[in-house]
């Protein structure tokens, strides 16, 4: 169900608080979205096996929140689940970024790129660090979920399949 915009204009209109009007575009949200359900919880995320949206209510005044919270919103959508590699869920992640553009559109917010780029570059960052060769640095291919292989000098590492803590790399003998 697409959001209705003229509800959006009315429900955001600029003389509300900022936490008024993110309330109740989380409001808007749950009755424009009725198959995805919303918790709140310590952090902003989506979990596709059970489609929860979770988000952190205390920060809902925060304009970055909500542009998070829409973003979430984008994976729903987008159906998101899982990925096999780090690249697609990188990929993920930009294109749940471009959908919550088009919902900020449908609701009257803009977003603001600052935030939405320091988001994909914390991923871009993450990924670089995973993919380096840890003998001699050169950028490398992920062979599996949890490995990587250097094409310049064959070293094989393993990584976390976490992507929320810090990326450790485990070095494997060279083949």
């Amino acid at each position: 169900m697409k959001p209705s915009p003229m509800a959006a204009m009315t429900m955001l209109n600029n003389s509300m608080p900022k936490i008024l009007s993110s309330v109740l575009l989380l409001e808007q949200l749950q009755r424009d979205y009725p198959k995805i359900d919303f918790v709140a919880a310590n952090r902003f995320s989506w979990h596709g096996g059970s489609r929860v949206v979770s988000y952190r209510p205390e920060s809902l005044s925060s304009e970055k929140s909500t542009h998070t919270l829409l973003h979430e919103v984008g994976h729903a959508l987008l159906k998101h689940a899982d990925y096999t590699t780090d690249i697609q869920l990188l990929q993920m992640e930009v294109a749940a970024w471009v959908k919550a553009h088009e919902l900020a559109e449908a609701y009257g917010i803009t977003l603001d790129q600052d935030h939405i780029e320091d988001c994909t570059d914390s991923y871009r960052d993450w990924l670089h660090v995973r993919s380096t060769c840890p003998t001699c640095y050169a950028r490398s291919l992920q062979i599996n979920q949890t490995t990587y292989r250097c094409h310049n000098c064959q070293t094989t590492w393993h990584v976390t399949r976490s992507r929320l803590c810090r990326p450790y790399r485990r070095r494997n003998e060279r083949i």
